[in-house]
């Protein structure tokens, strides 16, 4: 039932395109460490080529896909069909992490709506492409985009949300040190 391709074909392309949610996954290296999950919407996905992707990173409540991404690079992106066909795709790659001090920051950035609460883009160099059949997955209906984190990142301003990085987004849940730790506005703590 899985198969697995080259590249992100253009029917490949189109599936991702029709999705209004992906999860990213990541781990770090020691086996005590926590696999980190996580959903990602609000038109936050970006077609690079047939081998890189990219998507814009939200501040949230922690920083982990980012911690291990630094420690190992290893990163997996799935696309889930909630209405028919039935399909699920992963993106089995090499991550790394792009922050506003980059060189790369303005182009990549170009890619995407502005939204507040951006912290960081997270480019994946894709290694693996494979589909399942994605058959026991429930069928759901999309009302639309949540806007509580936009919302939330706006009440807060640039201020606010470099602040909240500070306090949330520096150290990941095993203590692995997050690129915005390297940010010239972190307070480093001794």
């Amino acid at each position: 039932m899985s198969k697995v391709f080259d590249c992100i074909t253009a029917q490949l392309q189109d599936f991702i395109a029709a999705q209004q949610i992906f999860f990213v996954a990541s781990a770090p290296l020691s086996p005590d460490g926590h696999v980190n999950l996580s959903p990602k919407g609000l038109d936050g996905f970006r077609l690079i080529s047939p081998h890189q992707v990219a998507y814009l990173d939200l501040t949230g409540s922690g920083n982990e896909t980012s911690a291990h991404i630094e420690e190992n690079g290893r990163i997996t992106l799935m696309f889930c069909a909630f209405a028919e066909p039935a399909c699920i795709l992963r993106l089995y790659g090499r991550g790394r992490t792009i922050l506003p001090s980059s060189p790369d920051w303005h182009l990549l950035y170009s890619l995407f709506p502005p939204i507040p609460g951006t912290r960081q883009i997270i480019v994946v160099d894709v290694e693996r492409v494979q589909t399942s059949c994605g058959f026991g997955v429930p069928l759901y209906e999309y009302k639309g985009q949540r806007q509580t984190l936009v919302n939330w990142a706006d009440k807060k301003g640039e201020e606010g949300v470099k602040e909240y990085q500070q306090q949330k987004n520096i150290v990941s849940i095993d203590g692995l040190a997050t690129p915005l730790s390297k940010l010239p506005y972190v307070h480093k703590k001794t």
